[in-house]
């Protein structure tokens, strides 16, 4: 008896190599797959304004980086002794505002730039549910603890999350015509939100995207999503909170991904990374002993050998 539901995946054209430069961006499912593309010493750049779960966040950060935005004093606050910016995550925020603006407005060159030789982008939606600053009627990416009253909770519908897919790839392409787009929908839980509520929140975003999705344009679907509900399943394949996907359930998405995605001429390459990964994070009886030394040797002849072989890698 099969007691799993197994989604059979099709490998994908324009798949990832060691040339490839790839950049992330959205809710923190795009971290786990960031962790590990970074982990496989892939060209990685993710999400320069911390996390973003909505569509509408992703896409200012993407219209602000294209049109190189400078961020002002007009853009941030102070609260609890920290200095934030409702378009970035409190990972940006910084004890003065100077450091604040420097933080953005950097991030913003580098993502301007990374988008503009990007091989593959990967936007990872995390849902629908959007707050609205009512002082100034915008859509904000973070709250950052400020009382919930100054804001109101929507709702994207179907139409609202298409139009801004829309809008992010079209500025996307007009720049970088040759990019490869990757959309996933997290599978992550918004359970604060409500069951129903991150059901119908979830089914929003999954119906906008598959309404964007072409090859013909490069734009796919990857169903990390699907993977976690459908084919794992279980319990067991969550962390503690019963919310976000545990490391086995990471690993095995990732897994899936690397499937599709990653080119088998590569899979030679990861298993060295890995082995040089593993041996560097060895920690010995005894660091002086011979036999370590002759370990560190060995295993700096192997960084040097595939540092020379592929020069996007560098440990």
């Amino acid at each position: 008896m099969n007691f799993r539901t197994n989604i059979k995946l099709q490998k994908e054209r324009n798949q990832i190599d060691y040339n490839s430069k790839l950049v992330l961006i959205g809710s923190c499912f795009s971290e786990n797959i960031s962790k590990k593309l970074h982990y496989f010493k892939f060209p990685t750049f993710s999400n320069p304004f911390g996390i973003l779960f909505n569509p509408i966040a992703i896409e200012n950060l993407i219209t602000n980086a294209i049109n190189l935005k400078k961020y002002s004093e007009k853009n941030t606050f102070s609260l609890n002794e920290r200095w934030h910016c409702f378009d970035a995550h409190s990972d940006i925020s910084a004890i003065t505002q100077n450091e604040l603006l420097l933080n953005l407005n950097s991030a913003i060159k580098q993502t301007h730039q990374q988008l503009k030789n990007a091989s593959h982008i990967v936007i990872t939606l995390g849902t629908a549910w959007v707050y609205r600053f009512i002082e100034t009627d915008t859509i904000v990416g973070n709250c950052h603890k400020v009382p919930q009253k100054k804001f109101l909770k929507e709702m994207l519908s179907v139409d609202e999350i298409l139009a801004s897919l829309q809008n992010t790839c079209v500025l996307i392409k007009d720049i970088n015509p040759t990019a490869t787009i990757i959309f996933t929908v997290s599978p992550v839980r918004h359970l604060k939100d409500g069951f129903i509520e991150n059901t119908q929140s979830k089914a929003h975003l999954i119906s906008a995207v598959h309404q964007i999705i072409t090859t013909k344009n490069k734009l796919f679907y990857f169903p990390s999503f699907e993977i976690m509900l459908d084919d794992l399943r279980d319990y067991r394949f969550y962390s503690s909170d019963m919310m976000h996907p545990n490391e086995t359930a990471i690993n095995y998405i990732w897994e899936q991904f690397k499937y599709v995605w990653i080119d088998e001429k590569t899979f030679a390459t990861l298993k060295e990374v890995d082995t040089i990964q593993k041996g560097m994070a060895h920690r010995p009886f005894n660091s002086s002993s011979t036999q370590h030394q002759q370990f560190l040797k060995t295993l700096h002849d192997k960084i040097a050998l595939l540092e020379k072989t592929i020069p996007n890698i560098h440990f």
